[in-house]
Formats: structure tokens, C-alpha cells, sequence
């Protein structure tokens, strides 16, 4: 049994990712910015292993620090970090961007996670064991234009991925890229504002990968056998060629 904590847990990936670890019998730290949704999650997951919420946004440095600072003693020794809280806003030219998206994404994406890392690394180096799963995307290995801030961000995602691994390997710690092609998920939807019908668009004429495809290939990295690391794994659907070529019906 491992203490699994998972960031953005109250949709998607993340709480894909949280079912599948409480059904394998994992302790679970579910984490998010709505209290009620986490409140839910918690109580059905509660049926399958022991559940502890925290609320905050990854993005405000005061908020993860004062989280994960209160978690009783017997929730501390975290086993596994899935860095999976991130946002995708607009898609726009830099030239008409919106710097109030871009604040978004880099804070959500990139400092958030580092925040967030950054509280919980030290207690694994004590421990010489523990495993960090960060979720990049795709949009690191090809920019598109419209999205190049976003691009920017998951790139970056990759490059903390692979300072994480060169720092920590020595203390046992391994390190998991996952890059994510086109995801069912709300994923869109935030992008675009709530516009359900430009979202539906994206994932229309092809079968796009589910929450549970990711949530299965997290599982397959964390629980195989401690001697192997899985670095870096990219995952698309079938129709998917790389980041700008889908082929639809």
C-alpha cells in the first residue's frame, strides 16, 4: 500500500488516476480548489481505501505550502507525487493573447507544480524512495501556432521532469514523464470558455483517448518493479499521428 497524493483530482486525469489507486488499495490524498467536488470525491473513494482532501490552488504558493503543512503526521511520508493539476486558456496569436491567460498556464503548469514538488521532495529524499509523476502533454514535442504559450509550458514541464530525475536518482527517487495526446476531458472546455460546442469540435470525428487510458498507463509506471523507471512516455489515440495531425471520419 502506497500514500498516492494527486493534484487536480476533482475531474479528468487526476481523478481518474485517484479512482484507479484507491481501487488497487493505495491511501489517497486527493487535492483541488472546489470543496464541495472534493468532498464527493472523497466520500466515494472512502468506500474503496482511506481518503484524506486537501483544498487549494496549486498556483498560490501561501495555499499549497499551508495544505500540505497540515496533513496529520500519519499522512506525511508520501509515496507517490502524480503533479497532474494544469490549464490550457484560449487559443489565440501571442500578438492577440490574452497575458491574463498566459499568467494562468504558466502559474498552473509550471510553477505549480514546482511548488508543489518542492513541498513534498525533501521527505522523500529522507526516506531515499518515493516516485514523482508529472503530466506534460504532446504540445512539448511539436509547437502549434495559437497555442505557443501553452506549448511553452508543457516544454517546460519536460525540462523540470529531466532536472528532477538528474537531482533525485541518487536518492532512489524516480522520476515519470507522461506526454498526453488529444484527452476527452474538460480539457477544451476551459480553453474555450465554457463553449461546449467549439469543444465538442476537437474530439469530433475520431475516438479521442479517455481519463482512464492516462489513468492506466500512471498505474502501469508506478507500480512496476522499483528497479525500473519508466523516464517518458507518450501516449495518443490511434487516429492521432503527432500534436497537429488527427485523422477524422
Amino acid at each position: 500500500m502506497k500514500t498516492i497524493l494527486v493534484t487536480g483530482a476533482t475531474s479528468g486525469i487526476g481523478k481518474s488516476t485517484a479512482e484507479l489507486f484507491a481501487k488497487q488499495g493505495n491511501r489517497i490524498i486527493i487535492c483541488g480548489r472546489r470543496s464541495d467536488v472534493l468532498e464527493s470525491l472523497k466520500t466515494q473513494l472512502s468506500e474503496l481505501t482511506e481518503v484524506f482532501s486537501l483544498k487549494f490552488d496549486v498556483r498560490n504558493l501561501e495555499e499549497v505550502e499551508t495544505a500540505i503543512n497540515s496533513l496529520p503526521e500519519e499522512w506525511r511520508d508520501i509515496d507517490v507525487l502524480i503533479n497532474n493539476a494544469g490549464n490550457a486558456h484560449g487559443l489565440d496569436p501571442l500578438s492577440s493573447g490574452k497575458t491574463e491567460d498566459w499568467d494562468s498556464m504558466i502559474d498552473g503548469n509550471v510553477k505549480g507544480l514546482l511548488y508543489v514538488s518542492k513541498m513534498i521532495i525533501p521527505g522523500m529524499k529522507e526516506r531515499n524512495s518515493g516516485h514523482i509523476v508529472n503530466i506534460s502533454s504532446v504540445a512539448a514535442r511539436q509547437t502549434y501556432a495559437n497555442g505557443v504559450v501553452y506549448c511553452a509550458t508543457k516544454k517546460a514541464v519536460d525540462v523540470i521532469s529531466e532536472g528532477m530525475r538528474i537531482e533525485l536518482t541518487e536518492f532512489g527517487i524516480r522520476i515519470t514523464n507522461i506526454q498526453p495526446g488529444a484527452v476527452e476531458t474538460d480539457f477544451s472546455k476551459v480553453r474555450f470558455k465554457g463553449d461546449d460546442e467549439r469543444a465538442a469540435t476537437v474530439y469530433a470525428g475520431y475516438e479521442p483517448l479517455k481519463a482512464e487510458d492516462i489513468a492506466d498507463s500512471i498505474a502501469y509506471c508506478v507500480n512496476a518493479p522499483k528497479h525500473v523507471c519508466v523516464s517518458d512516455m507518450t501516449i495518443y489515440p490511434t487516429a492521432q499521428a503527432e500534436p497537429r495531425t488527427i485523422y477524422r471520419k
